[in-house]
């Protein structure tokens, strides 16, 4: 080999030799820069059903073997103080519900928040920096640890405190990704204790029936890993967020302010439950038997996009209901499945696609729909962006249309929603039916007022007695626009529609109301 040649072949080997050598240092160094794509391993779930004798040390071993992996969370906010017991999914109104009885999520303030220096004029309480206590849980060795969405919503800092550990040490943590609509979120310590740290097994929430045994850990009252025992009293309780529904556990352990984002365990020591949210009323504001928990199997399948930092899901931009239970047949429907419209949001996915309120949806993208949460189970898990099929009933006649599906901004929605709240105006007040109904001519300035397309007419609806048929279907301010597929000019032909329809008919009733058109149904009495 020449001078030449021996001379180039050393310093290829001196290179590769030293670049090997520095990425051994470097990875013992932990220099080299973390990967912000590592993909989650999705804890494996034990869809065994749980059996076996139920002793005197059961529930001492599950308690045993499950509090180091459940932590104390710690956060500070500048907030107004009354978004931290607020309703969860409108839990506190309509469906005749007294005003005292609360739907609250339940993680608390603790007593050591610091009070306005002396002699200073406290903060505007939207200005307030607020101290709360909630609860999570490990779900691996990097530090990642699930809880509700509304412990840390809005959180300037998140501190966590170990089990085991002194209660003045904590560790700092980041959020990594929530989601409202399940009131889930993921956040990882960027502070981790020197020893390994503990996680926790999944098992299947599917498996559960009413009458189980179950046990809550977490942090009431700031007090810490309290353990409280009880057993499921209901599976797939319903409650709706933003217009969407979700399936609950309910459970009679005791839970209080501070447990939010605490597992709810098996008597395997399994967690099939996020606690999220209490019963309560205006003589109590903690424990009274009824809460409720978000099924582990739920936030597993979103783990992946939590991880990632972001829930995604679809939407079509409508309302919908249940098919009436009485009268589908006038839908021209031979069985009481599908979703009836209610309303369509204007320049939305569905409006393009020519769905009209009034219409009910059979299928979606070649999927029978049976009901209202089938459909909404169904549009959310389609990926934005993709064109689906609808078959549709109008007028007793099958159609398809098609709509392209658009990624859900919840924050959007909120606002438009709160908006068209805040601009609404009662109108005058004249007439009545036999509905229980008042009703008045649209006049030009009311018909601008109410944000009325050009030419459009109907009657108003100025009052509904509460007693009356139509309380909780139709409000005041509403515009009917037709009865049973009849257009209505002015209040005189919305009270000769209605007249015509036989006690204990539905009446299909299309109104104006925030800007577009609803549907509704009202059972002439």
């Amino acid at each position: 080999m020449s001078t030449r040649k021996t001379t180039l072949f050393y310093g290829l080997l001196i290179a590769v030799s030293s670049l090997a050598v520095g990425m051994v240092l470097a990875s013992r160094l932990d220099l080299t820069p973390a990967s912000s794509a590592q993909s989650l391993a999705i804890p494996p779930m034990n869809s065994t059903p749980v059996s076996g004798a139920l002793d005197a040390q059961t529930f001492r071993n599950v308690a045993k073997a499950q509090q180091p992996m459940v932590v104390n969370i710690r956060t500070e906010s500048r907030q107004r103080n009354q978004d931290l017991s607020d309703f969860f999914g409108g839990g506190g109104g309509g469906g005749g519900q007294s005003p005292d009885d609360l739907f609250h999520r339940f993680f608390g303030t603790p007593d050591d928040q610091d009070p306005p220096a002396q002699g200073r004029r406290a903060p505007r309480q939207r200005e307030q920096t607020t101290v709360a206590a909630g609860t999570g849980f490990i779900i691996n060795k990097d530090g990642l640890i699930l809880t509700n969405n509304h412990v840390i919503d809005g959180a300037t800092k998140i501190e966590v405190s170990l089990y085991g550990e002194d209660t003045d040490q904590t560790y700092a943590a980041k959020l990594v990704g929530k989601d409202a609509l399940t009131d889930s979120a993921l956040i990882q310590l960027t502070e981790k204790p020197s020893h390994a740290l503990p996680e926790a097994k999944f098992g299947d929430s599917s498996q559960m029936a009413a009458g189980d045994w179950v046990m809550a850990i977490g942090n009431p009252f700031s007090q810490g890993w309290t353990v409280t025992v009880g057993v499921i009293s209901a599976m797939s309780r319903p409650f709706t967020t933003d217009g969407r529904t979700n399936e609950m556990i309910q459970t009679d352990a005791a839970i209080n302010p501070g447990n939010s984002g605490g597992p709810l365990l098996n008597l395997r020591g399994e967690v099939i439950g996020i606690n999220t949210m209490i019963f309560t009323n205006a003589r109590s504001e903690g424990n009274i038997g009824i809460g409720f928990a978000v099924p582990i199997n739920t936030i597993r399948e979103l783990l992946p996009q939590l991880h990632e930092g972001k829930v995604i899901r679809g939407r079509i931009g409508l309302s919908m209901t249940s098919v009436p239970r009485e009268g589908y047949q006038d839908f021209g429907l031979k069985s009481r499945a599908g979703a009836l419209v209610q309303s369509v949001s204007t320049g939305g996915p569905a409006d393009k696609a020519g769905v009209k309120a009034g219409d009910v949806i059979l299928e979606f993208n070649g999927r029978p729909v049976t009901d209202t949460g089938d459909l909404q189970k169904m549009v959310s898990a389609t990926k934005p962006g993709t064109s689906v099929p609808l078959k549709v009933v109008r007028n007793g006649k099958e159609q398809t249309l098609h709509a392209t599906v658009e990624e859900l901004d919840l924050d959007t929605e909120r606002a438009g929603r709160q908006s068209r709240n805040n601009d609404r105006q009662p109108p005058e007040e004249q007439g009545q039916d036999s509905f229980g109904l008042t009703l008045s001519n649209v006049t030009p300035q009311m018909a601008r007022r109410l944000q009325m397309p050009s030419g459009q007419s109907g009657a108003v609806i100025t009052q509904v007695d509460p007693d009356g048929p139509s309380a909780g279907a139709l409000r005041q301010g509403d515009v009917i626009l037709a009865v049973n597929g009849q257009e209505v000019t002015n209040a005189s032909d919305a009270g000769r529609e209605l007249q015509r329809i036989a006690a204990g008919r539905i009446a299909r009733i299309l109104v104006w109301r925030d800007e577009g058109e609803v549907f509704v149904t009202v059972k002439k009495e």
